[in-house]
């Protein structure tokens, strides 16, 4: 089976929404590494030195390859990526295998298969 690694950098307080969202356009489970920074076009500011740089949140899904550009879209709807300023990104990059999936797997199939 073919499939893709979606990764979305999002602003801590939307985490949920985006995960809620990607699950209903058809991701089987989401993988959450939390307390990331970064650092965008424009430098965040600073209080008498200390980084008033917002929190990020960096989700990771593994989904269908047929599925993905769906559940990107979605995602970046539900996000308002394309709206706000610094409210997130994600990509989506081909993956070449992957292990784990026993229990996905049958859910993976069926959700492609109602595609075809």
């Amino acid at each position: 089976m073919n499939l893709k690694m979606i990764m979305a950098l999002v602003k801590d307080e939307i985490t949920q929404t985006v995960i809620d969202a990607a699950r209903e356009a058809g991701a089987t489970g989401a993988t959450v590494i939390t307390s990331a920074q970064g650092e965008g076009l424009k430098k965040e500011k600073t209080f008498l030195g200390l980084d008033l740089a917002a929190q990020r949140d960096i989700i990771l899904l593994m989904v269908a390859e047929p599925k993905a550009r769906e559940i990107l879209e979605t995602i970046a709807k539900a996000g308002k990526f394309d709206e706000e300023p610094g409210a997130g990104i994600a990509c989506q990059i081909a993956l070449e295998d992957a292990v784990g999936l026993s229990t996905q797997l049958p859910t993976l199939i069926d959700e492609v298969e109602k595609e075809i």
